[in-house]
């Protein structure tokens, strides 16, 4: 009866996307504790050891806190724009990870015009935060959620670049395709100019997803956290939750653009290449979190359009220089 019910492409989808949600789920819990332990280590603290071996279950305590947490929604607020912002911010990033190649097998959707649609995807988010800002009707919500959408534009560019530099090589938009470019440790990180637009794609993506030293969009200091401060139980929840699994994704794109993707020594499956990568990367970006102080606002976006965004310039350059002129397509 379930393989029958199975065969009907609707409830197939509807399965594949909830298989979906649970892993993301999961993996941001995972990621959480990673990150408190890794702070921990860092700041010389314990981190979570109370719930569960060693605190392994104190991540699942906090969801089950924030989901029994009362849904309290300001007098003020526009109801409409703050229900709706949590989901322009959340839904993006399950979006994100339908083209998102595990292994050549291990892709939900294999779209030829996969990178297109990820910077697409990715800057829907930007609509979330600023419903969030505008509709809580919170001077500091509302300068929080301007910010972010400065921010994300202003690193959206040097990003996109970085990932034109790759296309460029790979001469295709498709993740898989550019995956597939690289096998036998023709990784193009190997690439003198897809060295450097690593760098620039990494950067960009720090600011990208709100962490230190770019998290000004939640300056606690000066914002008492900014967009979502009046959120509570699950909306906030989904911010969280949101800003995790981009994390994650951020990492495994870069693991797919310049590292392999699942290309990797004999004795692992694929699909586990690209997870440990894309991890080995996520403990990069915590530790700039919990090492570099925050910048200012106006060093931010100078340090974007001054700096990341003519690097991007000449990174594009460079790359079709070399795919032209020297033959430097990884084939």
């Amino acid at each position: 009866m379930i393989a029958q019910a199975l065969e009907n492409p609707w409830i197939r989808q509807l399965v594949n996307a909830a298989m979906l949600l649970a892993v993301i789920n999961l993996g941001v819990l995972v990621l959480i504790y990673l990150e408190r332990k890794v702070a921990g280590y860092i700041q010389s603290r314990l981190g979570p050891v109370h719930v569960g071996p060693r605190g392994w279950l104190q991540s699942v305590a906090d969801a089950v806190k924030l989901v029994l947490k009362e849904d309290i929604i300001p007098a003020p607020a526009d109801r409409f724009m703050f229900v709706l912002a949590p989901f322009f911010v959340f839904v993006p990033v399950l979006a994100v990870f339908l083209v998102l190649p595990f292994s050549s097998g291990w892709v939900a959707y294999d779209f030829s015009l996969a990178a297109l649609y990820v910077i697409a995807a990715g800057t829907v988010a930007i609509m979330g935060i600023v419903m969030a800002g505008w509709g809580t009707n919170n001077k500091y919500s509302l300068l929080g959620g301007l910010r972010s959408a400065a921010q994300l534009i202003s690193y959206e560019v040097p990003v996109v670049l970085a990932i034109l530099a790759v296309v460029f090589f790979a001469q295709s938009m498709s993740l898989v395709e550019i995956a597939e470019a690289q096998r036998g440790f023709r990784w193009f990180i190997f690439q003198p100019p897809l060295l450097v637009a690593a760098f620039v794609y990494m950067i960009g993506q720090l600011a990208e997803t709100n962490r230190t030293p770019f998290d000004l969009p939640e300056a606690e200091s000066e914002l008492v956290s900014g967009f979502h401060t009046e959120y509570s139980g699950i909306r906030f929840a989904m911010f969280f939750l949101a800003e995790f699994a981009n994390t994650f994704f951020a990492s495994a794109l870069a693991v797919v653009l310049f590292f392999g993707g699942w290309d990797g020594l004999p004795g692992l499956t694929g699909a586990l290449w690209l997870v440990l990568k894309s991890y080995v990367l996520v403990f990069v970006l915590m530790w700039i979190r919990w090492t570099l102080p925050r910048v200012r606002v106006d060093q931010l976006l100078g340090f974007a359009w001054k700096v990341l965004v003519p690097i991007g310039l000449i990174v594009v350059l460079w790359a079709a220089a070399s795919v032209v002129y020297a033959g430097g397509v990884a084939r």
